[in-house]
């Protein structure tokens, strides 16, 4: 029989809302995933979700159930007061889950392959939580083989950042790789084209061939890429403007140079 809580002084309820800051994340090394959807794309990627949380009301909705092992599985009922508690949302989806973060080693990014991971984007600084995970969705969509985040980039775990990943950030390897200059070098020197995006840059993205290993780097909203970053850049493009908008928002550029990339790809491989 599941257990139930409906205290808010309960000790799991605390443990649970500190997982809303970054703090609590990073010590407790967890996580929170809210509604049907995120739990769904994690137990098929079979990530492993530490408890299942509910609303003792309404019960594990139907569509989940499925995808629960029958086994190993914590799942608790709770009260309203408590999802309200433990939630980042205004309305509060009926079911949650803790699950332990992800732990991809940078050195994943560079190992020796045939097509070492094709399309890479790394991200310098990218502080919107809304922005970092479309990126991330963006990147599964165009079949990038990973996404890098590197120092100064917001909490992938931050709730935001994962309602807009919609699930994606379980479909690719993500490196949190701190400072990025030592892994640009080790990339530049297994000959992986670096492109790096800036406003005072006269090639087009359009120009560049993206059908080659390519590492794509996106920066920071209002700085751009930082220049110890972009220092490791074997080629600097512009997304050409062509209207009187100053410039794209970052996650709309990285969209951009994805699509440019998958596109170049498909026709070569149907060439």
């Amino acid at each position: 029989m599941d257990q139930e809580i409906v205290s808010l002084q309960n000790p799991r309820v605390k443990q649970w809302s500190q997982l809303l800051t970054k703090k609590g994340r990073d010590s407790q090394k967890k996580f929170m995933l809210e509604g049907n959807h995120l739990l769904i794309e994690a137990l098929k990627a079979g990530i492993k979700l530490e408890t299942i949380i509910y609303d003792r009301n309404a019960g594990i909705p139907e569509e989940l159930q499925p995808y629960i092992p029958e086994r190993g599985l914590e799942r608790i009922a709770v009260s309203r007061e408590v999802l309200a508690k433990v939630a980042d949302t205004k309305t509060p989806q009926p079911v949650m889950a803790a699950a332990h973060q992800l732990q991809v080693s940078s050195e994943v990014v560079l190992e020796d392959r045939e097509r070492p991971y094709g399309m890479v984007v790394v991200v310098d600084g990218v502080q919107d939580p809304g922005n970092l995970g479309t990126i991330i969705r963006a990147a599964d969509a165009a079949g990038a083989g990973a996404v890098i985040l590197g120092q100064g980039t917001v909490d992938l775990y931050n709730p935001k950042t994962i309602r807009a990943t919609m699930g994606s950030l379980f479909h690719l390897p993500i490196v949190q790789a701190g400072p990025l200059p030592a892994l640009l070098e080790k990339a530049a020197a297994r000959g992986v084209q670096i492109v790096s995006t800036s406003l005072s840059a006269s090639q087009s993205c359009y120009n560049i061939d993206f059908t080659v290993d390519t590492w794509i780097i996106v920066g920071n909203e209002g700085e751009g890429v930082s220049s110890e970053v972009s220092r490791w850049a074997n080629q600097e493009v512009i997304i050409p403007i062509r209207g009187q908008a100053e410039s794209l928002n970052v996650a709309m550029a990285a969209t951009i140079l994805l699509y440019e990339s998958l596109r170049q790809r498909e026709l070569s491989n149907n060439n």
